[in-house]
């Protein structure tokens, strides 16, 4: 696959304006589609780039989008995931009223249609196991073989298969196959199974079934049953649209769904297996599904992402027909551009360096009026206790800077943001050499961060009243893996980034930020956007950097457009 650095496409692509003409051409009134999520682990980025084409399409053409659990296989469903895909969705800004459904509602009418294939002499009762029934299947080179089972008289099939719904037979001693073609090219069309003897406990139906429908029987006719009229898919199942197909062609369902194939979402730095996602959990690679590193839907909520910014994501990327990657960097961008509109601004201190204001009264404590953001302004100013001592970034100093280091250093003046102009004195040193606080002056005539004089300091520094700063522990993110490509050498998880989390202690916040609920991101000035934890508390606060404010991908979009 090529990596891909997309322009903003139109809003137009091949699935929308397949759906434009069928309306157009009179094949469908009414715009119905569906989104199918397995409830075996948590949504990710990419079923979020599914989630908004299939609901956008319906809301675009005046349609209906469904909500419906693939819950065929209930040794590996929960209703944790369930929940969290419902809260994920909705999360996401979309709605499916009335129209939430599991394939499992369609149980019984699936049954029927399983019998009816019986009966029709195209689908048999097989006995070989699991391994016996791959090898019989051929490859891609060579035609399968048929199952000695396979001439089974109708009568005996209808027996063997209502005596394994009865729970007459342990787990994989007989399944239902469709009677297709053992020689077609398309494996998927030699026999598929369409029933396998699953004992386990279904999270809806309890043990009323010990018999479970494939996905590929149970998706297509579920479909049909719900009127679906657009069946989107991902590009892995175009190869099974044939079986989907032949099941519309010969069963009596109440209406003839298509399926259509895009590609899905390949993200640079990122795992979209489901599999891979439940072992990161599993061994405890991460702190849960919905850990700041995971690409769950949840995962991007806790870190601070926006509904929008995703949304965005997923318009920006477009729909194509065949395979790409695209750079996490783009994701990036278009949380970054949300952000940069809504997010307040704050001040936060990650590693503090003490200032001591020698010639500022003491226990006098002033209120600095401070814009939220300079991109919104009805977004209005808050007062923030400005004192005597206060805390910087030990960054922002260097006792002896370069000649492009215009932050503090001693004898040099710099403005502090909405306050006022300070210079530093005297650097105050430790046992060991290590600076511990500066010692400086103010120049009172700056009041609110400007000089009568007209002068400008090259560097405006954020800073915290020490008396009133708030203790916090912040927690910094990076990628989960560290080439862009995990895995390509062979070993996935050699490629996990030891550096993914950092988590420091002793950061200080301004008062205000104690109390930013959940769910809310804000912008710590200079340092980046940083989102409240839900490990976080009032006595405790605990932030998540969301991203950092250096966007790379707009910087490379900038410098092609430049070139071309």
């Amino acid at each position: 696959m090529n990596v891909r650095s997309p322009a903003s496409p139109e809003r137009g692509d091949f699935i929308r304006e397949i759906v434009a003409a069928d309306l157009r051409e009179g094949r469908h009134r009414t715009v119905v589609t569906r989104f199918p999520p397995e409830p075996n682990g948590y949504l990710h980025i990419g079923h979020a780039k599914s989630i908004c084409l299939n609901f956008g399409l319906a809301q675009e053409f005046g349609g209906r989008c469904h909500l419906r659990f693939d819950d065929t296989n209930p040794a590996k469903e929960e209703q944790e995931y369930i929940d969290a895909i419902q809260a994920d969705v909705r999360w996401l800004g979309f709605d499916w009223g009335e129209h939430l459904h599991h394939a499992s509602d369609y149980f019984e009418q699936l049954y029927e249609w399983a019998l009816h294939l019986v009966r029709t002499g195209k689908a048999y009762v097989d006995d070989l196991s699991a391994d016996e029934i791959r090898e019989y299947r051929g490859t891609l080179t060579e035609p399968g073989r048929n199952s000695p089972w396979r001439e089974r008289p109708v009568e005996e099939n209808l027996d063997l298969f209502e005596r394994m719904r009865r729970g007459e037979f342990p787990n994989g001693a007989r399944v239902l196959r469709a009677k297709i073609d053992m020689t077609s090219p398309n494996i998927n069309l030699r026999d598929p199974v369409l029933y396998r003897i699953v004992h386990a406990s279904h999270p809806r139906t309890g043990d009323a079934w010990c018999i479970y429908p494939t996905y590929d029987f149970a998706h297509g006719q579920s479909d049909a049953i719900e009127g679906i009229t657009h069946s989107i898919c991902t590009l892995e199942f175009e190869i099974h649209r044939p079986l989907y197909d032949w099941l519309i062609d010969n069963l009596p369902v109440p209406s003839r769904p298509h399926q259509y194939e895009f590609a899905r979402l390949n993200l640079t730095y990122t795992v979209l297996s489901k599999r891979v996602l439940l072992r990161l959990v599993t061994e405890g690679h991460v702190r849960g599904w919905d850990d700041p590193r995971m690409p769950t839907i949840s995962g991007l909520r806790r870190r601070g992402f926006p509904a929008e910014g995703i949304r965005d994501f997923a318009t920006m990327i477009g729909v194509a027909r065949s395979d790409s990657v695209v750079e996490v960097e783009m994701l990036e961008h278009a949380v970054r551009d949300v952000l940069n509109r809504t997010a307040q601004r704050r001040f936060a201190v990650l590693d503090p360096l003490k200032v001591v204001i020698e010639n500022y009264p003491e226990g006098r404590v002033e209120e600095m009026e401070v814009v939220n953001n300079p991109e919104d302004p009805s977004a209005g100013t808050r007062r923030v206790p400005f004192s005597r001592e206060l805390w910087i970034e030990r960054d922002d100093f260097m006792e002896d800077p370069p000649p492009k280091f215009f932050r503090l250093a001693p004898g040099r003046e710099v403005r502090l943001r909405s306050a006022y102009f300070v210079t530093c004195r005297e650097a105050v040193k430790d046992a060991s050499g290590r600076v511990v606080e500066l010692r400086c002056t103010y120049d009172p005539a700056t009041r609110g961060g400007d000089a009568p004089d007209g002068r400008r300091p090259k560097a405006t520094l954020h800073w915290l009243s020490a008396d009133h700063a708030v203790p916090a522990e912040v927690r910094l993110y990076e990628h989960l893996f560290t080439r862009p490509d995990p895995g390509a050498d062979g070993d996935l998880f050699a490629d996990l980034n030891p550096e993914s989390e950092r988590v420091l202690q002793g950061c200080l916040l301004e008062p205000g930020l104690a109390d930013v609920p959940v769910g809310e991101t804000v912008q710590f000035e200079r340092l980046g956007y940083f989102a409240p934890d839900t490990d976080s508390t009032a006595e405790h606060p605990v932030f998540n950097r969301t991203l950092t404010l250096k966007d790379t991908w707009a910087k490379v979009q900038a410098q092609g457009r430049q070139g071309a």
